[in-house]
């Protein structure tokens, strides 16, 4: 199995390192298919329509190439979609889908929006790239209105198989004790994942960081061996072995 994921921005900037290998072109920044059209129709359902009172502004925070962004897009008509990330290379990107793609940071002078000035934020795939995720949180919620939405998703440390390679003493899928290579697991990319949740963790850290939690839900990953394929879309019924985490939470 390999991973991908959008380069995610820094809590506060990623130590060098770090920033040098979001800044690679080479490193993947494409999201599964599946796991965005699924985090889209939650959004979509939680949004409504654009309406008379004019459109929802909705950040895509951490948006990699835009190419997420741009697949929720028809199902936002009417919203104001924004993407945000600091790697000028993904915003490069990010303008060729998006009508709006800005820089900005979680970290340090934060994000460049008022307080409350969103109405829905995406958080895809960047949380399990974060050194420090509860300052990343506390920004969302900060440029969050009271009651607006976070549609968030992440790797699922506790996948089906991530079970059974556990058990067999193999190092989980999504995780990674290298920025060089791949070592202990299946797959060949490296994508930066520093952090992993489980479902209940997810949900606890969440809750913690001043966020109600209205759903979660399941999503496939799109790295799995095709014949695993039809398992991995059925695991979706019980998230807490599903591939991918999918969580709604509304800012209290």
């Amino acid at each position: 199995m390999t991973t991908t994921a959008s380069p995610s921005p820094g809590t506060p900037s990623p130590p060098p390192g770090l920033r040098d290998f979001y800044e690679n072109p080479a490193v993947p920044v494409a999201s599964g298919p599946s796991r965005t059209l699924r985090q889209a129709r939650m959004l979509a359902r939680a949004l409504g329509p654009a309406d008379a009172s004019g459109p929802r502004t909705v950040l895509d925070i951490g948006c990699g190439d835009g190419s997420a962004a741009a697949t929720a897009a028809p199902l936002l008509r009417g919203h104001r979609l924004i993407g945000v990330d600091w790697s000028q290379d993904a915003l490069a990107r990010a303008r060729t889908r998006l009508p709006y793609a800005v820089r900005g940071e979680l970290g340090g002078g934060g994000l460049p929006f008022a307080s409350g000035a969103a109405d829905a934020v995406l958080f895809s795939e960047v949380l399990e790239h974060l050194v420090d995720p509860d300052a990343a949180l506390d920004e969302i919620r900060r440029v969050l209105r009271p009651g607006g939405h976070l549609m968030l998703s992440t790797p699922n440390l506790a996948a089906w198989y991530n079970r059974a390679l556990l058990l067999a003493g193999v190092q989980p899928v999504f995780s990674e004790v290298s920025l060089r290579s791949v070592h202990g697991r299946p797959g060949a990319e490296v994508v930066g994942h520093l952090r992993l949740y489980t479902a209940r963790a997810l949900r606890e850290f969440v809750a913690a960081s001043g966020f109600a939690v209205v759903a979660l839900e399941g999503a496939p990953f799109h790295g799995v061996p095709r014949v695993l394929r039809p398992l991995d879309r059925l695991a979706c019924a019980a998230p807490s072995l599903a591939s991918i985490l999918l969580l709604h939470a509304r800012r209290t």
